[in-house]
């Protein structure tokens, strides 16, 4: 990187051996590689990164977030000065929504400069549930708790969760679980996103999302649910109509989940019905 608008992008690193560093190429030689992060593309511009253990959080804290910057370990790269959405979820279970913008391309992905304190990030990531009021297992994470429940615990637990299980009950595996969680009286649209993303989505599902006014009137939960290809067909033909041209234009130029969206995507920006 050696020209003046390249070297720019590097502000919120600093300078090109802190990019360096957050690359993982170090300046000795057989200096060992930074932990890689799993990253799961969510949506067109949209990214979740998880985090599996205390110590990669704080190697990215100590390497990036300190300083403004997340390490985005992607094949797709979006290209400099895209505006990203990242969800990052800590060792723990505790998430964060982020913003953030592509100032620089990485081997293995792309250099953000994120919005937030790092620190105040890094707080929130390594979070753990209180102990229990009898003080016993004051170690044992909520992740950890609700991971022992038995099946049928977790569907009960689900549909009268507080805010932090329910942090955990999105990211659950099992429909049913998933599903009793929409009958919580206390679910945010917000939460409902993330279930419109889940890879775990069903008919059921994706039905009682779009039955349910208040959630199927926001244009992030139809957008969630339109680029997940677990949603039927059926209902993505029936959200696409609702959506803005861009978004529209983004399905038609290859991010549709099915052949027939797509081309209803086409169909509507030719000027058909």
């Amino acid at each position: 990187m050696t020209g003046g608008a390249d070297r720019r992008l590097l502000f919120s690193f600093g300078t090109e051996e802190e990019l360096n560093e957050l690359s993982g190429r170090g300046p000795e030689e057989g200096e060992e590689s930074d932990p890689a992060m799993k990253t799961t593309r969510t949506g067109p511009q949209a990214f979740t990164v998880t985090f599996e253990s205390e110590e990669e959080l704080r190697e990215e804290h100590r390497i990036a977030l300190s300083m403004g910057g997340l390490r985005l370990p992607t094949g797709e790269k979006p290209p400099v000065f895209t505006a990203v959405a990242v969800t990052l979820r800590g060792p723990f279970g505790a998430e964060a929504a982020i913003k953030g913008t592509v100032v620089a391309p990485l081997p293995d992905g792309v250099a953000l400069a994120v919005e937030g304190s790092g620190d105040a990030l890094l707080e929130t990531l390594l979070a753990r549930s209180a102990p229990g009021p009898d003080g016993g297992e004051k170690d044992q994470s909520l992740w950890d708790r609700i991971r022992g429940l038995s099946r049928m615990e977790r569907i009960l637990l689900a549909a009268r969760a507080e805010r932090n299980e329910r942090a955990l009950f999105v990211q659950d595996n099992d429909p049913q679980v998933l599903f009793s969680l929409l009958k919580n009286p206390r679910l945010t649209v917000d939460e409902v996103v993330r279930v419109a993303k889940s890879a775990y989505l069903t008919y059921q599902i994706a039905e009682l999302i779009l039955k349910t006014s208040p959630w199927s009137a926001s244009l992030d939960v139809r957008v969630a649910l339109v680029h997940n290809p677990k949603t039927p067909p059926v209902f993505a033909l029936r959200i696409l109509p609702s959506l803005p041209e861009g978004e529209i234009r983004t399905i038609a130029r290859g991010a549709a989940t099915s052949m027939a969206l797509k081309q209803a995507a086409l169909k509507r920006l030719q000027g058909g019905s």
